[in-house]
């Protein structure tokens, strides 16, 4: 991390002793003036009006006259000055907050972080300091003291705390301690005891400073397939939980959902490039020539227990080929087995044909955490279908609405107004909301959320117009039970409440299945409560009592 030096004239323990009576006042510019400013700008803005007037007047009578305009009596000279000498104040007053900032940033030396929080212009930016905080110094030995003013200097980087130190918490304090410092900025309300930084050391974070909170709410049970699930899901928007929980709900007195998967494949695409388009197409033909497809794989397999070639699709632009390689990959979510095993084939295919210039590892035909049409039709990570037929007293009940109500929402606003707004992979209502909540919660990776979110949602009226059919089909789901976040205590915790935690022994890769089935059933959910909330009016009250606060929950943070 790249800190800004700054030498310090105080040591912090210095700082932190002086008394009340030593601490000085930030120094205005309007502590400059001799008068208070407001009459002060009255003055000012009277005297550049008057003799503007009054020369002008003066001008036009000589024009009137013919009189030379440069012969100036006494009165017009001391008009043009204070005309001048107004302006200038007046041009200085807009810049007064800028002359006023500088002014204080030279007379301190010296950071002082408590000093900032109590400055109203940090009010949006800094939390209030805890009690603790103020009784504990972030860095209790010398030892501490002396590394963090190394770090502000250069002389250590950041990034190479934890190696030096061995110690991943203390490297994470001094790292925090060293940034309040070059910055001027308090991380008060951001947590730092109460977490295993070793557990992220050279696996999910580097360089810390400490660790975001975030609620955990539960919904459910979700009946799916026979089972019932109690679903986590990490938000911050309120009515989330308590929708899908209606919708898992209905879902439940209706009989439960079930649901499909259509296909398992993460993939990963490469680019490469040849001298001629002649030369791609020829690696294109044999790639796809099913009397190579064993070579390939066992090439790719190599690298991996679980990583298993499925298939290879190539697109040619010009001199360049994309490769997009499909493979399941366990009960992880797979794009670091996938790459592995690209570059096993690559590493392969280098003798035959020596003229390939491999350009990237991915060149965007997987395509990862982007939309992209080829996921939307081809799918990737987990392809799944959920449905669920919820009787008419159950909607009549639960949802407050019509069945012929909700087909008709669902068709003029999922599906007509999804492609009006040249939607790709958005037919539905609010997918990626309880994908990142549950996403969040298990360990998966946020970013996914992007193509992990396409789905369309249908509904139709069945069994002589009285039920209701409803279905998610959600071609590209990418999750994992193993690797990533997935190990940390919280998320591990998650999985486990789903049943899904760690690997599975009996049958590889039916964890991560499992679960992304269980992601498919919660947008059922999800999808069926908001659209009833809206197809009944109901969006806009819920959400005014349930996600508006006036409480300042900054007061409570620690």
């Amino acid at each position: 991390m790249d800190v800004r030096r700054r030498t310090l004239k105080l040591p912090p323990q210095a700082e932190t002793e002086q008394s009340p009576a030593l601490e000085s006042v930030d120094p205005k510019a309007s502590d400059a003036l001799p008068l208070p400013l407001y009459l002060t700008n009255a003055f000012f803005f009277t005297l550049f009006f008057s003799v503007a007037y009054y020369l002008l007047l003066r001008w036009r009578d000589k024009i009137r006259n013919s009189m030379p305009l440069h012969v100036v009596t006494f009165s017009e000279l001391v008009a043009i000055v204070s005309l001048i000498t107004s302006f200038i104040y007046l041009l200085g007053f807009f810049g007064i907050d800028f002359v006023q900032s500088f002014i204080a940033r030279a007379s301190n030396d010296a950071w002082d972080l408590d000093d900032d929080v109590d400055n109203p212009r940090h009010h949006l930016l800094t939390c209030p300091p805890s009690i603790s905080d103020h009784l504990v110094p972030a860095i209790s030995s010398a030892e501490d003291e002396e590394i963090v003013e190394w770090v502000i200097k250069g002389t250590i980087p950041s990034y190479a705390l934890e190696e030096k130190l061995g110690d991943c918490k203390r490297a994470a304090r001094i790292r925090r301690e060293a940034l309040q410092r070059t910055t001027g900025r308090s991380l008060q309300g951001l947590p730092l005891d109460g977490f295993d930084y070793d557990s992220i050391m050279k696996r999910c974070c580097e360089m810390p400073v400490g660790y975001m909170q975030i609620p955990v709410g539960t919904a459910g049970p979700l009946l799916l397939d026979g089972f019932e699930y109690i679903v986590p899901m990490a938000t911050t928007e309120g009515c989330l939980v308590a929708s899908t929980n209606r919708g898992f709900k209905a879902i439940y007195r209706s009989g439960g959902a079930t649901s499909t998967i259509l296909r398992d494949g993460m993939t990963r695409a490469p680019v490469v490039r040849f001298p001629s388009a002649a030369r791609a197409c020829h690696l294109k033909f044999f790639l796809e020539n099913p009397s190579n497809f064993q070579t390939l794989a066992n090439e790719f397999n190599k690298s991996s227990n679980f990583a298993r070639l499925q298939g290879v699709q190539c697109s040619i632009a010009g001199k360049n080929l994309y490769v997009r390689f499909s493979c399941s990959t366990g009960d992880a979510m797979g794009m670091n087995m996938v790459s592995k095993g690209v570059e096993n084939i690559l590493e392969y295919l280098q003798s035959d044909y020596p003229d390939m210039d491999v350009i990237g590892i991915s060149g965007n035909f997987c395509s990862d955490k982007k939309p992209a049409a080829i996921n939307w039709i081809e799918g990737r990570g987990k392809s799944v279908v959920c449905e669920a037929i919820i009787k008419e007293e159950v909607v009549k009940k639960v949802f407050r609405t019509s069945v012929a109500t909700l087909v008709e929402l669902n068709m003029l606003k999922n599906l007509a107004g999804s492609a009006v707004a040249g939607a790709l992979g958005g037919f539905n209502a609010h997918a990626s909301n309880i994908v990142s909540a549950i996403f969040i919660a298990t360990g998966q990776d946020p970013a996914q959320n992007v193509e992990s979110s396409h789905c369309i949602t249908m509904m139709e009226a069945v069994n002589g117009g009285k039920d209701l059919h409803a279905s998610v089909t959600m071609p590209s789901i990418e999750v994992g039970t193993v690797g990533g976040g997935t190990q940390l205590a919280s998320q591990s915790a998650c999985l486990n409440l789903l049943g899904v935690k760690g690997a599975s022994k009996q049958l590889p890769g039916s964890n991560s299945r499992l679960l992304a089935t269980i992601v498919a059933g919660s947008v059922l959910a999800g999808e069926l409560s908001l659209m009833a909330a809206i197809a009944e009016g109901q969006l806009v009250k819920s959400h005014m009592k349930y996600n508006r606060s006036s409480k300042d929950v900054s007061k409570g943070a620690s």
